[in-house]
């Protein structure tokens, strides 16, 4: 246990300054209520006439005026609704990066640059660990931005009070329910349990909603408050605020009580609606998990009717806090003032509490800059000491080396000197030939260097190449035995240039916006940067659909083939895990240019009989004469016309004599691809894991 000093839990609120001092007996194991202090603002903070810069600091002038803090700790609490409280699963993480990855986390969970707010992190369930791996760990990450830090503790450093925590209320009513309601100390291990308890801790704007097992924590804010009953008196029966609340403080005794709560109703609907509606969530992504009872705490709760109507509407057992069962201290439990706000004492409660150390949350949103240096202070009188012991020591060594000092002479050391001055020189001689030598071999190594440097990236290049065959498309199964080449799934690359291009940009920009939309969603809104090559493709090809000869059917085939592949295809490298084309480096591939137009095939004489054996001397559809010239080598091999601008399939033409084939027209489509490519190594493609930086 840390030193035993008395703490004072505040919380500052809509209605009032609310302050409890503990102090820890350990002989007893017990926590002393020592004092308490209850001071309301002379407005409600949020009534629009109030000024809380000058409120807040009159409360806490006022409190000093009343209470000796004089060497005591001071715990504050920030509003939950203004803070940020996540509950976040970790995956299996080595124990010692457990820190990196709540940080990868807390910048993606955090909608501000984290130089902008002061956070904390705290394991709160599971987290076992095996084999040096933390598995199914629960982290609670909470934050709140900077600005509003130091506003809140603006009112105290200027009363001169130095604040030693700084606590979300939430987590302060979650102290509260574990020590008091639950009995759970810090060295305790409860089990996981499915029995949850909720608290519900009116305030005059808000709401707030803690439904815990003692283990996991889960958090809400409802927007409603004591001061929205308020203002539906105000509305409905013309009242100013201090008489609507007023009245509400003491609907049972006004004239006309059914009025009252007649006026009250739809609030009371509108805040039954809100609890039943955060139950509901919480019970959906927590089916195992069983309500057992409900906890009514803050002044609001007070209101006459209301614990019997949320018992009614939500059908669990509601109790309003009556007394606190862990704390002593009859002078101050018994007090007829602490007594009457007792409901609203569970925050600053918590708060104290925890900086005794009696709690398993240890997160603060303290500023780490004001935690230094107060550390830094505290620490000053011991360095003085120790500063004085050691200058004294050094004292104390110095006389005594001067004794010895003055035993040393030239004549009874001068020989042994001169010898170790002529060690030295050879010493240094040595060095410098050995400086000499190793210049050497860093020269050699230089040199061996740049003779076979080029064989570390040689094998991406023989990578790219492999992918670029296996993007081709090809003919399987059944589709080996089609002879029409009109119908086979081939392409034919006569060239494939590579220039390396210093910015890759350049290329970009340059491209035509039908270029730019074959691309990936991906590639085309984000331009390549720096250096890299430029790869282009002329292809071409004969495949067309029969069924629609006038489709445009060629460009529609190369990107339906090559060029999705070239964006998608996962590529199998022979010793290595399959990788994608992306990882080898290849992105932003298109189709810049296309043409379609019939080739017109006219048969050798002598070829004649060869290029149609097997038909009978008559041509059976495209089925022969296409097989035989893409057996020959080249389809059009044999002479050939072009007769541009046309999409059709092949055309078998007859002389009108003999019905002898006159010629042949194929529908040929070539084309321009091309893409970026970016080598990269083995490592860079494997994935990287969040923090590991």
């Amino acid at each position: 246990m840390a030193e035993h000093r008395a703490v004072w839990g505040i919380d500052i609120g809509q209605a009032g300054l609310k302050a409890i001092k503990l102090r820890y007996a350990e002989a007893a194991d017990q926590v002393l209520a020592v004092a308490f202090d209850y001071i309301p603002h002379a407005k409600i903070l949020s009534q629009p006439d109030a000024i809380p810069e000058e409120l807040i600091p009159q409360a806490i002038e006022k409190f000093l005026s009343r209470n000796d803090i004089q060497g005591d700790l001071v715990a504050i609490s920030v509003p939950g609704q203004t803070a940020l409280s996540r509950f976040i699963q970790l995956p299996p993480v080595e124990a010692s990066k457990v820190a990196e990855i709540v940080k990868y986390e807390a910048r993606q969970q955090i909608p501000f640059a984290l130089e902008d707010v002061i956070w904390d992190y705290q394991p709160i369930s599971g987290g076992v660990e095996e084999s040096g791996y933390m598995l199914e760990a629960e982290v609670g990450l909470f934050a709140m931005k900077r600005d509003q830090i130091m506003q809140h503790l603006r009112p105290y450093t200027d009363a001169k009070i130095e604040v030693e925590l700084i606590q979300i209320a939430p987590l302060g009513l979650y102290n509260f329910l574990c020590y008091d309601h639950l009995g759970i100390s810090p060295g305790d291990e409860p089990e996981e349990s499915d029995e949850h308890t909720i608290m519900i801790d009116m305030g005059a704007d808000n709401t707030t909603l803690l439904v815990s097992n003692g283990v996991k924590i889960w958090i809400r804010n409802v927007p409603i408050g004591g001061n929205h009953f308020t203002r539906a008196l105000t509305k409905e029966m013309k009242l100013t605020f201090a008489k609507a609340e007023h009245l509400k403080c003491n609907a049972t005794k006004s004239p006309d009580p059914r009025a009252v709560f007649q006026a009250l109703r739809p609030v009371f609907n509108d805040y039954v609606s809100e609890i039943q509606r955060s139950i509901g969530y919480f019970s959906s992504v927590n089916r195992d998990a069983k309500i057992t009872k409900v906890l009514g705490l803050g002044n609001g709760f007070k209101l006459a009717g209301l614990q019997k109507f949320l018992q009614q509407n939500l059908q669990y057992d509601v109790e309003r806090v009556d007394h606190f069962q862990a704390l002593v201290g009859d002078r101050v439990l018994n007090s007829p003032i602490f007594q009457d706000n007792l409901l609203s004492f569970a925050v600053p409660y918590g708060l104290a509490l925890q900086t005794l150390q009696l709690t398993k949350i240890r997160t603060t949103l303290l500023p780490p800059e004001i935690a230094t240096a107060r550390k830094i202070r505290r620490k000053k009188p011991w360095a003085v000491v120790t500063a004085a012991s050691l200058l004294l020591g050094l004292a104390t060594s110095t006389v005594g080396y001067s004794k010895v000092a003055s035993s040393v002479s030239i004549d009874r050391f001068g020989e042994a000197e001169s010898r170790l001055e002529e060690v030295k020189g050879k010493v240094s001689g040595f060095a410098s030939a050995y400086a000499a030598e190793e210049g050497k071999i860093t020269g050699f190594e230089e040199q061996g260097l740049k003779l076979v440097e080029n064989l570390e990236t040689r094998e991406y290049w023989v990578e790219l190449y492999r992918a670029l065959n296996q993007c081709l498309p090809r003919d399987t199964g059944d589709a080996l035995d089609v002879t029409e080449i009109t119908k086979m799934n081939r392409i034919k690359l006569p060239s494939i240039t590579a220039v390396r291009e210093d910015d890759l940009s350049e290329w970009f920009n340059k491209l035509r916006p039908a270029a730019k939309d074959r691309m990936l969603a991906q590639d085309k809104e984000t331009a390549p940067e720096g250096e890299g090559y430029l790869f282009t493709l002329e292809g071409i090809h004969y495949h067309d659909e029969p069924k629609n000869p006038t489709a445009g059917q060629g460009v529609l085939y190369v990107v339906n083939t090559l060029l999705k592949n070239l964006q998608s295809w996962t590529v199998q490298q022979p010793g290595t895990p399959e990788v994608s084309v992306r990882q080898l480096g290849i992105t932003h591939a298109t189709v810049i240019r296309s043409s379609k137009n019939l080739i017109r095939f006219y048969p050798g004489g002598k070829n004649r009989s060869q290029q149609f054996a097997g038909t009978g001397g008559q041509p059976p559809g495209f089925a022969g004469a296409p097989a035989a010239a893409a057996a020959a080598g080249d389809p059009l091999a044999g002479g050939t016309g072009r007769r541009p601008g046309l999409n059709a399939k092949i055309l078998l033409n007859t002389d009108a004599d003999d019905g002898k084939p006159k010629f042949l027209e194929i529908p040929q489509t070539t084309f321009t691809l091309q893409f970026i490519w970016k080598p990269t190594s083995v490592s860079e493609r494997l994935p990287q894991m969040p923090g590991s930086e």
